[in-house]
C-alpha cells in the first residue's frame, strides 16, 4: 500500500470514528431507566463538569435537571465551551420561551455535526433527568472528548490509548476500559505522577487502599490541577461497575490539563531530532573537508617529485630512482587510493543524509569538490605514468651509453696503440743516407704503411661515429670523449699529411734505386692485410654486445659461425704468407745470403703472424662461451616473460569479467537490501582474497624489471594495466555497496517497504534497456508515464534537473529512488521547526535563553544559543533570541 493510500485509509477511519461520536448513543433510550448508582455518579460528575466551565462566566448550577430547564444557563454553557456566540435568548418565563431557548441550544449542538436522537426541548424543560443527562453527555462527547487524537485514533479510543501509554510503566495499573480499571485509584494517581511527579509519591500507594488512592487523586487534581472533584470515592469502590461516562468525563479533564505539557514535549523532541541531525551533518562535513585537504596536500607534494626529470649520471643512481618509484607504488599510493574511495563514499552518504533530512546539498570549500579531487588524481596518474616511462627510457639510455663508452675506449686504445710512434717514423729522413736496397725497402715499407693506414680509416670513422652518438645521448663525460676524439682526428689528419710528404720524398729518389727484393715485398704485401684481418678478427671477437631477445643472440651466433667457417681459408693465407718467409730463409741459406733479420718492407715477422694467429684461435672458444652464456640469460628472460604472461593473461580477463559481473549484479540482484548488502560484502571479500595473485604478479614484474626486460610479446597486459584494473575493481565494488547503503538509508528514513523498493527496482529494470544500471531520458519519461505521471515538457524538464543535476544524460537507480521517495515522503520543514519553537516560546515571536535551557537537553540548548541571533523586534526583551531566522537557516531558506 502506498503512502497516499495509507493516508486515505487513515482519513476514512478518523471520519468513521467522528461519525460514531456525532450520533447520540443508542443506550439513551427514553423508555429505559438508568442504574441508580450510575445516575448518581453521572449527576455529580456532569454537574461538576458543567460548573468547571460556568464558573468562567461567574455562575454555576446546583440541580442539573432543574437549572437547565429555562435554557439560559444551557446556552451560556455552550457559549463558554465553544467560544462562539449563540442567538439572543428569549427573556420571557413562559413555557414556550423556555422551549425556544432550549431549542436554540439544541440547534447549536446539531450545527456542530451532532445528531440528537430522542432528545427534545420539552423533556429538558419538563426536567426529565435521563434526557438531561443524555444531552449533557452528548455535549461532553462533542466538546471534551471528540477532539482527542492519539496517533490514528480519536475520541474514546484515543483517550483510552492515551491513558494506556501514560500508565504503561506503572505497577498494578492495567487500563483496559473506563469503568473497573479505575476502581482502585492507581490509574488516576499514575496519570498525575507521570506528568507531575512532584505532587504524588507513587511508591507509597497501596492497591488495597482504593478509597485512599482515589481521594488522593481527587484532592491533588482539585488543588494543583484545577480539576474539580466530580466523583465520590465510595461510590466508585462500592459500585461493581462504575459509570463509564462519568469516568470518561473526569479522565478527559486530565487529558486537557496535560495537553499543553504534551505539546511542549513533542515540540522539544522535534527540535532535538532536527538539531541532532544538523550536528551530525556538520561533523560529516568537517570530516570531509579534513580528509579532502589531506589528500589534495599529498597530491600537491607528490606531483613535483614525479615531475622531476633530472636524470642521474650513473646506472646505479637511476635504478635507485626506479626502486623509490616501486616503493611509492607499493607502500605510499595504496592507502591514498583507499582514502580517495572513502572520501567519495562519505560525500555520497552525506548528500543522501542531507537530502533525506530536507537540508540543502553540501557544497565543499572551493577546490575540494569530488570533481576537483578526481581531476587532481587524474593529473597525478598522468604524471606518474610519464615518470615511469621516463625512468625506463633513461635506464635504457644509460645502458646504451655505458656500452658505447666502453666500446669507444677500446677502439681508441687500439688506435692509439697503432699510431704510437707513427708520426716520428714518418718524419724520419733515413732515405738520404740509405743504399739502393735500403731505399727500395723504404719505398715498399711506406707502401705497406699506406695500405695499413687505409685499413685503419674505418676504425677512425667508427670512433667519430661513437663519439657523436654519445653526444646525442647526452653522455655525462662527453667533454672527455670529445677531447679524445678530437685528438685522434687531428692526429689522423697529421698522419695523412706526413704520409703524403714521405711518399713524395721516396718517389723523388726511387729512380736512383732499381733493385728490390720481391720476396720481402710479397711477404709484406700479404702479411699486412692478413695482419689487419687478424686485428679486425681479434677486435670483433673481443667486441662487447647487448641483446634483448633470443633472436638477436641467435643472429650473433650465426655471424660467429660464419666467421669460424672462414678460418680454414685464413689458415691457408697464413701458411702462404709464412711460406714466403720460409722461401726467403731457403734462398738465404741456399745462396749464403746473410740476412739482417729485418724485413725492409715491414715490421711484421713470421712470429707476429704466428702469435696473433694463436691469439685468434684462443679467442674463438672464448667468444663461443660468451655467446652461450648470453643464450642462457636470454632463455631465462624468456621464461620470465612467459611466466608473467601466463598470470597476466588470467588476471586481466578475470578483472574485466568481475567488472562486468558487478555491473550486472547492481541491476539483477533480488531479495531485500540487507540480503543484497550481504551478497555484495561476500563478493567484495572474494575480490580481496584474490589480492594474493596480484601480489605474486607484482613479484614477477619486479624480476622482469630487474632483468631489464622491456617488452613481452606473449601478452598484451602490462603491470600498469593490471594495477589500474584492480584499483577500478575495488573502487567499483565499494561504490556499489555504498549505493545499497544509501538505498537502506533512504528506505529507513522515508519509511519505504521492501515491496515498494522491489516495485521501483522492477520498473527501473524494465526500462533499463541496455542493462547497465542507467536509463536515458526517453526511457525515464516512459517509466514515469507507466507509473501514472502526466508529464508536460516543462514538468519533465524540472524532474530531469532533480535526477540528473550534472546533465550527464542518464538517470541512475539511486537518483530514481531519491525522486520516487521525494515525491511521496514527508519530512520536517522550516515551518514545522518554527512552529515547535513558537510552542516553547508560549506564542511569542522570540525565545529566551532560560526557555531554551528549560525545554531542551543541555547540548541542544547550548547549540541553539550559540547560533541564534539577537531578536531586534519592537517587543524584544533582554536575552531575546530570533528562532525564526534560525529555523530558516537550518533548511537553507531565507527568513519567512
Amino acid at each position: 500500500m502506498t503512502q497516499v493510500e495509507t493516508q486515505v485509509q487513515y482519513s476514512t477511519t478518523y471520519h468513521m470514528h467522528s461519525e460514531d461520536y456525532m450520533i447520540q448513543e443508542e443506550d439513551w433510550d427514553r423508555d429505559l431507566l438508568l442504574d441508580p448508582a450510575w445516575e448518581k455518579q453521572q449527576r455529580k460528575t456532569f454537574t461538576a463538569w458543567c460548573n468547571s466551565h460556568l464558573r468562567k462566566a461567574g455562575t454555576q448550577i446546583e440541580n442539573i435537571e432543574e437549572d437547565f430547564r429555562n435554557g439560559l444557563k444551557l446556552m451560556l454553557l455552550l457559549e463558554v465551551i465553544s467560544g462562539e456566540r449563540l442567538p439572543k435568548p428569549d427573556k420571557g418565563k413562559m413555557r414556550f420561551h423556555k422551549i425556544a431557548n432550549v431549542n436554540k441550544a439544541l440547534d447549536f449542538i446539531c450545527s456542530k455535526g451532532v445528531k440528537l436522537v430522542s432528545i427534545g426541548a420539552e423533556e429538558i424543560v419538563d426536567g426529565n433527568t435521563k434526557m438531561t443527562l443524555g444531552m449533557i453527555w452528548t455535549i461532553i462527547l462533542r466538546f471534551a472528548i471528540q477532539d482527542i487524537s492519539v496517533e490514528e485514533t480519536s475520541a474514546k479510543e484515543g483517550l483510552l490509548l492515551w491513558c494506556q501509554r501514560k500508565t504503561a510503566p506503572y505497577r498494578n495499573v492495567n487500563v483496559q476500559n473506563f469503568h473497573i480499571s479505575w476502581k482502585d485509584g492507581l490509574a488516576l494517581c499514575a496519570l498525575i505522577h507521570r506528568h507531575r511527579p512532584d505532587l504524588i509519591d507513587y511508591s507509597k500507594l497501596r492497591k488495597d487502599d482504593p478509597i485512599g488512592n482515589l481521594n488522593t487523586a481527587f484532592d491533588v487534581a482539585e488543588k494543583f490541577l484545577d480539576i474539580p472533584k466530580m466523583l465520590d470515592a465510595e461510590d466508585i469502590v462500592n459500585t461493581p461497575k462504575p459509570d463509564e461516562k462519568a469516568i470518561m468525563t473526569y479522565v478527559s479533564c486530565f487529558y486537557h490539563a496535560f495537553a499543553g505539557a504534551e505539546q511542549a514535549e513533542t515540540a522539544a523532541n522535534r527540535i532535538c531530532k532536527v538539531l541532532a541531525v544538523n550536528q551530525e551533518n556538520e561533523k560529516l562535513m568537517e570530516e570531509y573537508e579534513k580528509l579532502a585537504s589531506e589528500l589534495l596536500e599529498w597530491i600537491r607534494r607528490t606531483i613535483p617529485w614525479l615531475e622531476n626529470r633530472v636524470a642521474e649520471q650513473t646506472m646505479r643512481a637511476m635504478q635507485q630512482k626506479l626502486e623509490d618509484f616501486r616503493d611509492y607504488r607499493r607502500v605510499h599510493k595504496p592507502p591514498r587510493v583507499q582514502e580517495k574511495c572513502q572520501l567519495e563514499i562519505n560525500f555520497n552518504t552525506l548528500q543522501t543524509k542531507l537530502r533525506l533530512s530536507n537540508r540543502p546539498a553540501f557544497m565543499p570549500s572551493e577546490g575540494k569538490m569530488v570533481s576537483d579531487i578526481a581531476n587532481a588524481w587524474k593529473g597525478l596518474e598522468q604524471v606518474e605514468k610519464g615518470y615511469e616511462e621516463w625512468l625506463l627510457t633513461e635506464i635504457r639510455r644509460l645502458e646504451r651509453l655505458d656500452h658505447l663508452a666502453e666500446k669507444f675506449k677500446q677502439k681508441c686504445a687500439l688506435h692509439e696503440s697503432w699510431t704510437a710512434g707513427k708520426e716520428d717514423l714518418l718524419s724520419q729522413k733515413d732515405y738520404e743516407s740509405a743504399s739502393l736496397m735500403e731505399i727500395r725497402a723504404l719505398m715498399r715499407k711506406h707502401e705497406a704503411f699506406e695500405s695499413d693506414l687505409a685499413a685503419h680509416q674505418d676504425r677512425v670513422e667508427q670512433i667519430a661515429a661513437i663519439a657523436q652518438e654519445l653526444n646525442e645521448l647526452d653522455y655525462h663525460d662527453a667533454a672527455t670523449v670529445n677531447a679524445r676524439c678530437q685528438g685522434i682526428c687531428d692526429q689522423w689528419d697529421n698522419l695523412g699529411t706526413l704520409t703524403q710528404k714521405r711518399r713524395d720524398a721516396l718517389e723523388r729518389v726511387e729512380k736512383l734505386w732499381e733493385t728490390i727484393d720481391q720476396l720481402y715485398l710479397e711477404f709484406a704485401k700479404r702479411a699486412a692485410p692478413f695482419n689487419n684481418w687478424m686485428d679486425g678478427a681479434m677486435e670483433d671477437l673481443q667486441d662487447m654486445f647487448i641483446v634483448h631477445s633470443i633472436e638477436e643472440i641467435q643472429s650473433l651466433i650465426t655471424a660467429h659461425e660464419q666467421f669460424k667457417a672462414t678460418l680454414p681459408e685464413a689458415d691457408k693465407e697464413r701458411m702462404a704468407t709464412l711460406g714466403i718467409h720460409n722461401e726467403i730463409l731457403k734462398i738465404a741459406q741456399t745462396y749464403g745470403i746473410k740476412l739482417s733479420g729485418i724485413n725492409p718492407y715491414t715490421n711484421l715477422t713470421s712470429q707476429d703472424i704466428t702469435t696473433k694467429w694463436e691469439t685468434v684461435k684462443q679467442l674463438v672458444p672464448h667468444r663461443d662461451q660468451m655467446l652461450q652464456e648470453e643464450v642462457a640469460r636470454q632463455q631465462a628472460n624468456e621464461r620470465l616473460r612467459r611466466q608473467f604472461a601466463a598470470q597476466a593473461n588470467v588476471i586481466g580477463p578475470w578483472i574485466q569479467t568481475k567488472m562486468e559481473e558487478i555491473g550486472h549484479i547492481s541491476v539483477d540482484m533480488a531479495g531485500s537490501l540487507e540480503d543484497q548488502m550481504n551478497q555484495l560484502k561476500q563478493y567484495e571479500q572474494n575480490i580481496i582474497n584474490y589480492k594474493s595473485n596480484i601480489d605474486k604478479l607484482e613479484g614477477d614484474h619486479q624480476l622482469i624489471q630487474e632483468a631489464l626486460i622491456f617488452d613481452n610479446k606473449h601478452t598484451n597486459y602490462t603491470m600498469e594495466h593490471i594495477r589500474v584494473g584492480w584499483e577500478q575493481l575495488l573502487t567499483t565494488i565499494a561504490r556499489t555497496i555504498n549505493e545499497v547503503e544509501n538505498q537502506i538509508l533512504t528506505r529507513d528514513a522515508k519509511g519505504i517497504s521492501q515491496e515498494q523498493l522491489n516495485e521501483f527496482r522492477a520498473s527501473f529494470n524494465h526500462f533499463d534497456r541496455k542493462r547497465n544500471g542507467m536509463m536515458d531520458p526517453d526511457d525515464f519519461r516512459a517509466c514515469l508515464i507507466s507509473m501514472g505521471y502526466d508529464l508536460g515538457e516543462v514538468e519533465f524538464a524540472r524532474i530531469m534537473t532533480l535526477v540528473d543535476p550534472n546533465n550527464t544524460g542518464v538517470v541512475t537507480f539511486q537518483a530514481f529512488i531519491d525522486f520516487m521517495t521525494r515525491e511521496t515522503a514527508e519530512t520536517d520543514t522550516a515551518e514545522q521547526v518554527m512552529a515547535s519553537f513558537k510552542i516553547l516560546a508560549s506564542d511569542k515571536t522570540y525565545i529566551t535563553v532560560e526557555e531554551l535551557r528549560r525545554e531542551l537537553p543541555p547540548e541542544q540548548a547550548e547549540y541553539c544559543i550559540s547560533r541564534m541571533t539577537k531578536y531586534v523586534g519592537a517587543d524584544s526583551v533582554p536575552g531575546a533570541l530570533d528562532y525564526i531566522s534560525f529555523s530558516s537557516a537550518l533548511y537553507g531558506e531565507s527568513d519567512l
